[in-house]
Parts: structure tokens; C-alpha cells; sequence
């Protein structure tokens, strides 16, 4: 869309538009001075384009507006384009005009053309400016187009989009794990999940989604773990967890393909290729995975949760990326988990693995109430506290199950990002606040 400040974006500078005026507006990405000639490299949000200035053709007016530019300042070229195949993607262009709009006027705390590296501290800490870097530019265009793919292929499934509260009088899944916040002079929690309110929208719905923010005050200060996350969720009624583990993989699979295919420029930027995703994907039951980790010396046993360790074994054992892990025992799993019909101390439970990393996790829910406040005792748990969930069960719950995948842990598979403070734009964990 042309607009005051620019009539095209970088990347459609190229040489289709040889002889053409164009007007961009961006940042100064990079520059440098070889006597007779500068060159300044223009980055927008689209991409990066070459800026000759030629100082023996161009005004004193061009000249000392280009000799006050400094790195990351925001200023704006209206320019012939020129085709010149020792360019980036073999154009350039050169200055009719060469307006500053806003000067940066402190040195750079970090190097965005990414030329000189920076520690996570320091990148996260500048976060803005590293968000400006090629490679996060890239990331961030990923994530973007995943979200998309996500809601396409499940909208392709009869699934809705769905809004729970955030805001909420109980725990979802038990647990200290909160964060209180007063409501209206009386205590309340951040949302851990939406689970309990996608069950019931559910029974009404039949199949929702939905894609929003989640807390855990979990202590946990891992590559791993954000206070505050993306978590993508669905829930569908007359699915079991067999059901809703295809759709899991399918939107999986949707999402790795369209990036590979779409996505190209970004994933040369990331030097990246990401994981094929052969449907369907392998599945292993815990207690089957219980086994092969104790034939490999692993200290595990019946009812122990299945960590970072054990899951680098069975992925090498398996030879595979990405597999599910289903069927765990009954009380290591929520306690909205439906318990087998044929076997109540296993349940009708998966998770997503990605190397060792469990991307996702989902089961059938229990839609029985006399079973679901059975649950809740023998978890320990205050019934009282889940009347407001509960209730809704003397009114046609039907069958249903459902998953949630939390997307900095996804997008960690799709860009080989290594923690998921990288692929969040600004992180929350137990250090930090600010920006």
C-alpha cells in the first residue's frame, strides 16, 4: 500500500522497476565509504535494499543529510532504481532525494547487522534492537505465518475460534502455580490454561480453539520455561484422544510444510531446514517407553514422569524427531484425564515430543460427574472449589478431548532456536520484567 512516507517496500525492489522512481522509507542498516562513493545499506520491515550515493552526481543537500545519517536512524530516499548485479538481489538505488526523519543519537548497545555477536542477557535486554536482526526478523516471520497455517487447518476441521477469561477465581489444573491478582478487593489468579472453560464451550460449540496467553509461577528457569507463554489449545466434543492426536499432527504437518514451501528466504537466513513430518507420526505407550529406558540403564519405574533425559533416549531409540508418547498412568496426569475403560490406572493421554522436548500435550476428558468429583478427591482436591465447572455436567456433557501446544516451544522446532525466551518477542521468566 503506498502511503506518504513510501510507495514500495524493499523486497519488491528489483530488477523489474530498472529506471523507476520509487520513494522508501526505513532504517540505516549499514554503511560504508570507499571515497568517491557510500553505500547505505536500507532495512524495512520487509527486507534490506542497497542505497549508492555517488558523491560527484548528488546535491550538497543529499551529501550532508547522507553525512549526518547514523546507524539505525529512520530516514527517507526517493531514488532511481539501477539495476547492478554486485548489489543485494542485484539492484540498487540511487538518491534523488534523502530526507532524515529521525536521527538515532546514542551508539548502538548492540550490532544489529548481526556482524558482532551478543549474549542472551545483552540481547534481551536490548530487545527492540534485537528484534531489528535478520535472524529474528525471521523468526518472527515464522511464527507469523505458523499462526496462520494453524488457524487454516483447523477452521478446515469445523473448529471456531474462541476468547476464555484470564482472569479467573480457581486453579485450572490444581497446583501452586499461580499468579494472584486482586479483583476488585478480593483475590483471583491469572488463567494457568483455558481448560476447563473449552470443555464446556465444547458442549456447545462441538469443536473450538483457541490461541492466547497463559501464566505458570512456576520456579523452573530453563531454556525451556516462560512465566508467560502462547498456548494453543483446542477441544472437541464426540473425539477421543486418538481423534484429536491426527489433528495435532495434520496442523504439525500443514505448519512444517507451508514454511518449508513459503518461508524459503527466512529459513536460508536461519540456515535451517526444519523436520520432515511423516504422517502419521510414530506413538509409543509410557509403558512401553518405561521398558526401553530401563533396558538402557535408565533409573525409571511405573508412575514416574517421562524428563528431558529419558526422552533424548527414546528419541535416539526410535530415530525420530518427532513422536507421541501416550497412555500414562491415570495419577500423573490432570485430573479432567479420562481413565481407560478396559484399565482405570492407565489413561487415554499423549504428549508431542520433538527430540526432548514435549511440544504438546492432550487426552480424552473425563464427561462423567460422578467420576470427575471422584477425580477430584482422590487428587485431594476441593470439589467446592470446581462448582462452577462441575455444575454444567447435570446438562449433557457429551464425550470430548483435546490438546495444547505451546507455540515458543513449536516455534523452537521450526527456526532451531535453542531456548524459547529466543522466540518470544519479550519474555517473561522469573529475571525479567522489563522491556
Amino acid at each position: 500500500m503506498e502511503t506518504k512516507f513510501k510507495n514500495v517496500r524493499c523486497k519488491d525492489i528489483t530488477p523489474s522497476l530498472k529506471g523507476k522512481i520509487i520513494t522508501i522509507s526505513g532504517w540505516v542498516h549499514q554503511i560504508r565509504d570507499l571515497g568517491g562513493k557510500k553505500f547505505i545499506v536500507l532495512r524495512d520491515g520487509s527486507g534490506i535494499v542497497q542505497v549508492t550515493v555517488s558523491k560527484n552526481e548528488v546535491s550538497r543537500e543529499i551529501l550532508d543529510a547522507v553525512e549526518s545519517a547514523t546507524l539505525e536512524s529512520v530516514v527517507q530516499i526517493r531514488g532511481v532504481v539501477k539495476e547492478d548485479p554486485r548489489a543485494p538481489r542485484g539492484v540498487e538505488v540511487a538518491p534523488i532525494e534523502f530526507k532524515i526523519i529521525n536521527l538515532a543519537r546514542k551508539p548502538l548497545p548492540l550490532d544489529v547487522s548481526g556482524k558482532v555477536s551478543a549474549d542472551t542477557d545483552t540481547r534481551l535486554r536490548e530487545r527492540v534492537l534485537d528484534l531489528r536482526r535478520a535472524e529474528m526478523m525471521s523468526v518472527v516471520r515464522i511464527g507469523d505465518k505458523a499462526l496462520k497455517v494453524i488457524r487454516e487447518a483447523l477452521r478446515a476441521e469445523g473448529f471456531i475460534e474462541v476468547f476464555t477469561p484470564k482472569i479467573i477465581a480457581t486453579a485450572t489444573e490444581g497446583g501452586a502455580s499461580l499468579f494472584p491478582v486482586i479483583y476488585f478487593g478480593r483475590e483471583a489468579f491469572l488463567a494457568q490454561s483455558p481448560q476447563l472453560y473449552k470443555e464446556l464451550l465444547a458442549a456447545s460449540f462441538e469443536r473450538v480453539f483457541e490461541i492466547a496467553p497463559a501464566w505458570r509461577a512456576e520456579e523452573s528457569d530453563t531454556p525451556y520455561h516462560l512465566a508467560e507463554f502462547i498456548s494453543v489449545d483446542i477441544e472437541a466434543a464426540f473425539m477421543d484422544y486418538e481423534d484429536v492426536m491426527k489433528i495435532l499432527e495434520k496442523v504439525v504437518y500443514e505448519v512444517v510444510r507451508t514454511i518449508r514451501d513459503e518461508n524459503i528466504d527466512d529459513l536460508r537466513t536461519l540456515n535451517y531446514d526444519p523436520p520432515e513430518v511423516p504422517l502419521p507420526l510414530p506413538r509409543i505407550r509410557y509403558v512401553e517407553a518405561i521398558r526401553i529406558l530401563q533396558e538402557r540403564g535408565m533409573n525409571v519405574k511405573f508412575g514416574d514422569d517421562i524428563g528431558t533425559p529419558e526422552q533424548r533416549v527414546l528419541a535416539s531409540v526410535l530415530n525420530t524427531q518427532l513422536y507421541f508418547i501416550t497412555e500414562f498412568p491415570t495419577r500423573i496426569r490432570a485430573f479432567y484425564t479420562k481413565p481407560k475403560d478396559e484399565d482405570s490406572e492407565v489413561s487415554e493421554s499423549f504428549d508431542l515430543v520433538w527430540k526432548f522436548l514435549e511440544l504438546a500435550s492432550g487426552s480424552s476428558r473425563i464427561y462423567e460427574k460422578d467420576q470427575l468429583i471422584e477425580a477430584l478427591k482422590s487428587r485431594g482436591m476441593n470439589v467446592e472449589n470446581f462448582q462452577f465447572f462441575i455444575k454444567w455436567f447435570d446438562y449433557g456433557i457429551p464425550p470430548h478431548a483435546g490438546w495444547g501446544l505451546g507455540f515458543a516451544r513449536f516455534l523452537m522446532m521450526l527456526t532451531n532456536r535453542g531456548s524459547v525466551k529466543e522466540v518470544t518477542l519479550f519474555p517473561r521468566d522469573k529475571k525479567r520484567l522489563t522491556p
